[in-house]
C-alpha cells in the first residue's frame, strides 16, 4: 500500500525550475533511497514530501489524504512526519532538553516526556550523555542527538537528507544501524537522500535516480547499478564503459553487437539498431593466457596501456579495438603481474553487457 503517491510534481523559485515531471510511490515500510548529482533536486523534494513547503503544481497524497484540495490537514500530517537534515542542528543546553522540546511543543506530559526521551536516547546509544551539554558531542553524537529529537515524537514516515554527508565511517555505520531497526522493527517508512551509492545500496529496498530535478529511473539496486535507462545515469552510478555499437544478430538468446570490429554477445533484447554497452569494470576479468569457454562468452585478447591503483583496487585499461575499464583487487594484480605493453585476454560475461539505445547527439 502506498504512504506517498506524487504525480507531476512541479517547484520553481522565481525563474528557476527546481522540479519538473516528478512521479513517485512510496509503499508503507519502505525505505527508499533517492540519489542524483548535487543540485538534481534531492533535497527540494523530499522538503515538498514532508510538508516543509508547497509545490507549484501536481499531485500529492500523504497517508492518503490529498494535500493539495485539503492545506487544513498540513499540521496533522507533518505531526505523523520527521525530518533529519545534513547538518545536525542542537541547541545550547543538555541533550535530555534538545530531545524533549518536540513533545513540549505538543504538550505531552511530564511523565511522558521524561519515559520519551530516555527511549529515544537508548535508541540511538546516547542514554549516558542524557545530562550533558548538546554542543560538547562530537558531530557524530550531534547528530545522533539530532535524530533521537525527531524520532521521539513517533513519526510514521521518517526523510532523511544527506544525514551521514559529514560523519565519519563509524558514525555514519551507527545512523544507518538506527534507521535499518526502526524500518524492521517498527515498520516505519523512510526515504533518504544521499551522495553515497554504496549507502543508498545497503540501506535502501528500491532507489530513485534524480536527474535534472526528475526521477529519471526508480527499481531495485541492482536494476539501477546494471541496467540503467540512460547514458547519463549510468555514468552516475559508475559504469566506466560506454561504447558506441551496433546490433548485427540475434543468436539464439544473445544479441550480437559490433563495435569497432569486434562482435560482442549480450542478453539484452536488441533495443534499438543503434545502441550502447554499458559494462562496469567489476564485470571485466583479465588473464594472462586464454580462458576457457566456460569462464564467459565473451573472451579476447588486449594490451594494457594504463594502471591506475585505487586501493584496494586497480583501474586497468585495456585496449582491444576499443578501450576497455577494468576494475580489480590490488592483489589480482599484483598475481597477473600486470604493467603496461602486457598482453592479456579479457573475459566478459553476455549478461554483463547492458545495451541501451544509443542517445541523439
Amino acid at each position: 500500500m502506498a504512504i506517498i503517491e506524487a504525480h507531476d510534481i512541479r517547484k520553481s523559485y522565481g525563474s528557476l525550475e527546481v522540479l519538473h515531471n516528478v512521479d513517485l510511490s512510496v509503499g508503507e515500510g519502505e525505505i527508499l533511497a533517492l540519489i542524483g548529482p548535487s543540485g538534481s533536486g534531492k533535497s527540494t523534494l523530499l522538503r515538498l514530501l514532508d510538508l516543509i513547503e508547497p509545490a507549484n503544481g501536481g499531485e500529492l497524497s500523504v497517508f492518503g489524504i490529498d494535500t493539495i484540495a485539503d492545506r487544513g490537514s498540513w499540521l496533522d500530517l507533518r505531526r505523523r512526519m520527521g525530518m533529519l537534515f545534513q547538518r545536525p542542528i542542537v541547541f545550547n543546553s543538555s541533550v535530555y532538553d534538545n530531545v524533549a522540546m518536540g513533545l513540549r511543543y505538543r504538550h505531552a506530559s511530564g511523565d511522558d516526556i521524561d519515559r520519551k526521551v530516555k527511549e529515544a536516547l537508548e535508541a540511538v546509544g546516547l542514554s549516558r550523555y542524557i545530562k550533558s551539554r548538546a554542543l560538547d558531542l562530537s558531530g557524530g553524537e550531534q547528530q545522533r542527538v539530532a535524530l533521537s529529537r525527531v524520532l521521539v515524537t513517533d513519526p510514521e514516515i521518517l526523510f532523511l537528507d544527506e544525514p551521514t554527508a559529514n560523519l565519519d565511517p563509524t558514525s555514519t555505520a551507527t545512523i544507518e544501524a538506527i534507521v535499518t531497526r526502526l524500518n524492521r522493527e517498527a515498520s516505519m517508512t523512510v526515504l533518504i537522500s544521499t551522495h553515497d551509492l554504496l549507502q543508498g545500496q545497503r540501506l535502501a529496498h528500491r532507489v530513485a535516480v534524480m536527474i535534472d530535478g526528475t526521477i529519471a529511473q526508480t527499481g531495485p539496486s541492482r536494476e539501477i547499478f546494471y541496467e540503467p535507462k540512460s547514458q547519463r545515469i549510468a555514468r552516475f552510478v559508475g559504469a566506466t564503459n560506454i561504447i558506441p555499437g551496433r546490433v548485427v544478430s540475434r543468436s539464439g538468446e544473445f544479441t550480437v553487437v559490433e563495435a569497432r570490429g569486434k562482435q560482442l554477445l549480450s542478453l539484452t533484447p536488441p533495443p534499438a539498431e543503434e545502441v550502447e554497452m554499458i559494462i562496469r569494470g567489476e564485470d571485466i576479468s583479465l588473464h594472462r593466457r586464454e580462458p576457457g569457454h566456460e569462464e564467459a562468452e565473451n573472451r579476447f585478447p588486449a594490451t594494457v596501456t594504463g594502471i591506475e591503483p585505487t586501493a584496494p583496487f586497480v583501474n586497468v585499461t585495456v585496449h582491444c579495438g576499443c578501450d576497455l575499464a577494468a576494475l580489480v583487487t590490488a592483489r589480482r594484480a599484483e598475481t597477473l603481474g600486470l604493467h603496461e605493453g602486457m598482453e592479456v585476454w579479457v573475459s566478459l560475461q553476455a549478461k554483463a553487457v547492458h545495451l541501451i539505445p544509443r542517445r541523439e547527439h
